[in-house]
């Protein structure tokens, strides 16, 4: 079992720890446990965001929306991260890896009853994707995007990204 042969025990920097103030606790938790279980070390590339870098992703096409998780509610609070794997002392930003963090994170939202949503599947909770068989959930969600949309507009595939729910009552 490969899980066993890792014998590498990652843990989150004082730059990924920075970059999750203000984040849900409930989503911090999940990087916190899942970065004990990964199989690629990685960073946290982003948390909170203001308006001005949301608008300039937005603007290059990284994001679909002006009302991004990564903005703060009306409490301050950022309801998403970015998690970048980094191997050979590099960010790297390949679906593969991605996907080894998401089967981590997916463990952890499991772990601890935190209900994640990945940004290469946007339609399910993490929970709810076959861990094992990332790379085919990613391949199902492309084609029911295709489905709905048609062909002339491309699923937003962001392997980095994880999102909880924003909390009606308060956002």
């Amino acid at each position: 079992h490969p899980r066993s042969a890792r014998t590498l025990t990652y843990r989150l920097g004082t730059i990924s720890e920075s970059r999750l103030i203000d984040v849900d606790p409930a989503l911090v938790a999940c990087v916190r446990r899942a970065i004990e279980v990964t199989e690629v070390d990685f960073q946290v590339f982003e948390g909170l965001r203001d308006r001005e870098r949301q608008r300039e992703l937005f603007f290059k096409g990284a994001s679909r929306t002006m009302n991004s998780h990564h903005l703060a509610d009306r409490y301050g609070i950022g309801h998403a991260v970015d998690l970048v794997p980094y191997v050979g002392g590099r960010l790297q930003w390949q679906q593969p890896l991605c996907n080894l963090i998401a089967k981590a994170m997916r463990r952890a939202a499991v772990d601890l009853d935190v209900p994640v949503t990945w940004g290469s599947c946007w339609d399910r909770e993490l929970q709810a994707l076959d861990g094992a068989n990332l790379a085919r959930e990613v391949a199902a969600y492309s084609a029911r995007y295709y489905r709905t949309h048609g062909t002339d507009e491309h699923p937003l595939i962001d392997g980095p990204h994880y999102q909880v729910p924003l909390n009606e009552a308060i956002a």
